[in-house]
């Protein structure tokens, strides 16, 4: 029971529930900040005043995502397999002991390793899709409630495509 609950939680489930979580709060959150400083010509201001939009305005919510999703992921798999934990205490009656060590003896290097790798790469995408989102906003209000939408989907979609990728990836080159 925890060599399954571990296997699934730190391959697939927490990097990629967690990234889908993230896409909703920060895709969204980025494209509609952006999206509302472009519809008030705020950034027109900027280019304006000399100041590059990308390095006030991409980089730092990028850094951000890339440093919080990789934490985020490792708590998501620790709250998971405690919540696999008392699942099977209390219905399957695995002692304590049983259940963390098979947990623990199941994960390899290679495996905590994709479970952080993809999680980077997630970031990535997430930060990316809510700045260009946010950046390409016109139409007022109403452009920035679509690019909001937009940047949900679309950092949605591309987070499962690119899992499949990374996941078909990593096992043509072994590393599964």
């Amino acid at each position: 029971m925890g060599e399954v609950v571990a296997l699934t939680l730190v391959l697939e489930l927490g990097p990629v529930l967690t990234a889908l979580m993230m896409a909703g709060r920060n895709s969204t959150g980025i494209a509609s900040e952006i999206g509302s400083m472009v519809v008030s010509e705020q950034v027109d201001a900027m280019r304006a005043l000399g100041t590059d939009p990308l390095r006030k305005l991409v980089i730092p919510r990028l850094f951000a995502t890339v440093v919080t999703l990789p934490l985020l992921t490792i708590l998501a798999d620790f709250c998971g397999m405690a919540g696999g934990y008392l699942v099977s205490y209390f219905t399957v009656r695995l002692t304590t002991e049983e259940y963390w060590t098979s947990a623990y003896q199941s994960l390899t290097f290679q495996d905590v390793t994709q479970g952080l790798l993809k999680p980077f790469i997630f970031a990535i995408l997430i930060s990316l899709v809510g700045c260009y989102q946010g950046l390409h906003t016109t139409g007022g209000t109403e452009g920035v409630g679509r690019a909001t939408t937009q940047a949900m989907v679309v950092a949605s979609v591309l987070i499962v495509v690119v899992d499949f990728f990374i996941t078909k990836f990593l096992i043509a080159i072994g590393f599964y």
